[in-house]
């Protein structure tokens, strides 16, 4: 039996990507955040105004190829940011459009980020609830 031996990554080439990835993603979120802070009366309408803008570019940039080609060199630096999550449900949809809108695309298109949504959701209410008991807010 002969032994192929893989590559080993280089490690600090990797991590220098995803943090200037992951970082350049942050900045582009900033920038949105200081852009529309002005506009909006509150911080957390700003706030919520950037999650869906970034939501939105990370769908436009996965339909027109671009996430996709960027996650491959960069990995987990854009993976992680909002817009990564944006990626996974895009690139589900996409997957799933032959089959249709209704049970094509708005069936499958969490069908990976379903999961994040429940568990997310779940973890949520149990540490609030959690909260609520241990500091007398409950009763």
């Amino acid at each position: 039996m002969v032994k192929v031996a893989t590559p080993k990554p280089n490690y600090v080439k990797n991590i220098a990507l995803a943090f200037l990835a992951g970082g350049g993603i942050c900045v582009i979120g900033q920038l949105v955040y200081n852009l529309v802070d002005p506009v909006e009366p509150t911080s957390a309408e700003t706030a919520a105004i950037t999650l869906a803008t970034m939501i939105a570019l990370g769908a436009l940039a996965t339909g027109l190829g671009v996430y996709d080609w960027l996650a491959e060199r960069v990995g987990m630096g854009a993976a992680v940011p909002i817009t990564g999550f944006s990626n996974t449900v895009t690139a589900a949809a996409m997957e799933f459009k032959r089959e249709g809108y209704l049970l094509g695309m708005g069936a499958k298109m969490f069908v990976i980020a379903g999961p994040v949504l429940v568990y997310g959701i779940l973890s949520g209410f149990a540490i609030t609830l959690l909260r609520a008991v241990f500091t007398g807010m409950l009763f």
